[in-house]
């Protein structure tokens, strides 16, 4: 099996100054050898923060730290099987009340489309998604 990684993951290892060499070898060593990736969805949030930052370090901080992960990790693409599972899992989740923030339900689906867990620090809306293993990091 293989992980998505969230990109709350990503964020609170950049936060805190974790270089992503370092990064990818605690998830290796929290979760065993496995497949890393990003998801297209997951990039996207993280371009967002570089564009939304409140200054240029700040902003030239976050595009280094996204360039290197880049390097070292699969972007694993939006895909229609993926938009297909999400159109799915969507309307029978709604349909029983429960609604799943969109951006995680698609990275969710892109997990599901490759049969791989996703690693959050956001348990609680990966876990409303049925047959998704979700890792807490």
């Amino acid at each position: 099996m293989g992980l998505i990684l969230d990109s709350s993951v990503v964020i609170a290892a950049e936060r805190r100054g974790t270089m992503v060499p370092q990064l990818i070898e605690e998830i290796v060593k929290a979760t065993g050898d496995q497949n890393a990736a990003l998801s297209a969805i997951g990039l996207t949030e993280l371009v967002h923060g570089i564009y939304r930052a409140n200054s240029s370090e700040t902003r030239f901080k976050r595009e280094f730290y996204l360039s290197g992960l880049l390097a070292s990790l699969e972007v694993v693409p939006y895909t229609k099987e993926v938009a297909m599972i999400a159109g799915q899992i969507d309307g029978e989740q709604q349909s029983r009340g429960v609604v799943i923030p969109y951006v995680d339900l698609l990275i969710g689906a892109t997990a599901l489309s490759l049969d791989y867990a996703v690693l959050t620090g956001n348990l609680r809306d990966f876990q409303r998604i049925p047959g998704l293993t979700v890792r807490k990091f």
